[in-house]
């Protein structure tokens, strides 16, 4: 058995933190039941192209180990069918705006005075109090409001926001650990509870020592580029044919950094003796260390530097990655049959358990695939019900 085999998660959720987060559960075992809207779905099965087959493979990336059931939410008939849901379910996760369920006649309070075991996670933009907690949460808005677009970019260039999808991603882990700590306390004395998440608060939870830096020296970190605040050399340096990352993190690999590079001179010098004094002197250090990194390849140097155990690493490509010797070394890669798209792959659950394995990985469903299987099986109706239903577009 997974670690939540017999869990059910009712999902509300989409576009990107609230899947990501009931797609990490769904990882683990709990049975989830992705709740659409009825022939638009998520909106990330318009977020395309690219397409695999017929499906976005944006949507593609964060809705495995789910079932599509469509339903109207705002029918009555949609609203008693929702209701058998949280009746049979464990957990509910949304990430509607603040208030939105509460429209819906679905919020917390209701939702517990039917179903006080439930466990119910909201995923804001902003928090649901506070001056900003009637914005919608939208990735690039969060990133910069929450401080991390402004230490991300060059020095002297314009801030710039995350690659990945950082404040949606950290929201959705956030929220799937919360819900983890309510299913341990609910196992503990049968309560539920809610968790909230926003997506503000996970970017700031992120800043760590660039938010400690403030709190001591009441001055804000500046943008850095691929520079430490706080360690030199550490930060990315251009080879002969690429680019790489050095991590000199302390003297001894200071020492040892030297020597690889023919550099042994500097470990004398005064203004390079100490981790301070490197970090007092980044201005004339890295030029030195540039110049020099630029006379090899990236591999000589990767070679030299792991073996005088030296911290660095390639600047890798994403398809580097994805077809890399590391991730199919360690089975990370899942392939999923899919109906209309064929093979869909994706990277496994970076958990590890040693006496559980986790290593079901079931296609993300097309729109509305189990919506008959749901509302019969689990829920009661019969097929000439779920018939009616369609016809009148509640599903």
């Amino acid at each position: 058995m997974r670690p939540l085999e017999g869990i059910r998660i009712l999902d509300l959720t989409r576009v990107v933190s609230g899947p990501y987060c009931t797609m990490l559960l769904g990882d683990l075992g709990a049975e989830v039941i992705k709740v659409e809207r009825p022939r638009q779905g998520d909106d990330t099965r318009a977020f395309a192209p690219p397409f695999q087959g017929d499906q976005a493979a944006y949507f593609l990336s964060v809705n495995r180990n789910k079932k599509s059931v469509t339903l109207d939410l705002k029918s009555e008939r949609g609203k008693e069918v929702l209701w058998r849901l949280v009746d049979v379910s464990d957990v509910l996760v949304e990430n509607f705006r603040p208030a939105a369920m509460e429209r819906l006649g679905f919020g917390y309070e209701a939702v517990r005075a039917r179903r006080p075991s439930m466990i119910y996670c909201s995923i804001s933009g902003f928090g649901d109090t506070g001056p900003q907690k009637d914005r919608a949460g939208y990735d690039v808005i969060v990133q910069g409001e929450a401080g991390i677009m402004d230490l991300t970019g060059p020095r002297e260039g314009p801030p710039h926001k995350v690659g990945a999808s950082i404040a949606d991603l950290a929201a959705g882990l956030t929220a799937a650990q919360g819900v983890l700590a309510a299913l341990y306390v609910a196992k503990v004395d049968g309560q539920g509870q809610r968790v909230h998440v926003s997506m503000y608060e996970a970017v700031a939870a992120l800043l760590t020592f660039n938010a400690s830096i403030y709190f001591a020296t009441g001055t804000s970190p500046r943008r850095r580029g691929n520079e430490h605040a706080t360690i030199v050399p550490y930060e990315t340096f251009e080879a002969s044919d690429g680019w790489i990352n050095i991590g000199v993190a302390n003297d001894d690999l200071w020492r040892r950094f030297c020597t690889a590079a023919g550099m042994q001179g500097l470990t004398d010098d005064p203004r390079f003796a100490t981790a301070p004094d490197r970090v007092r002197n980044r201005d004339v250090l890295v030029p030195l260390v540039k110049a020099v990194i630029k006379q090899r390849s990236r591999n000589d140097w990767l070679k030299r530097l792991d073996d005088s155990g030296v911290p660095s690493g390639a600047i890798r490509t994403v398809a580097e990655v994805c077809d890399g010797e590391t991730l199919e070394a360690r089975g990370m890669i899942a392939e999923m049959p899919h109906s209309s798209a064929g093979n869909v792959k994706g990277i496994k659950s970076a958990i590890h358990l040693s006496e559980t394995a986790l290593d079901t990985y079931n296609a993300p469903p097309k729109l509305g695939q189990h919506t008959h299987e749901v509302l019969t099986k689990l829920l009661g109706y019969t097929s000439e019900d779920v018939l009616k239903l369609g016809r009148e577009g509640v599903i």
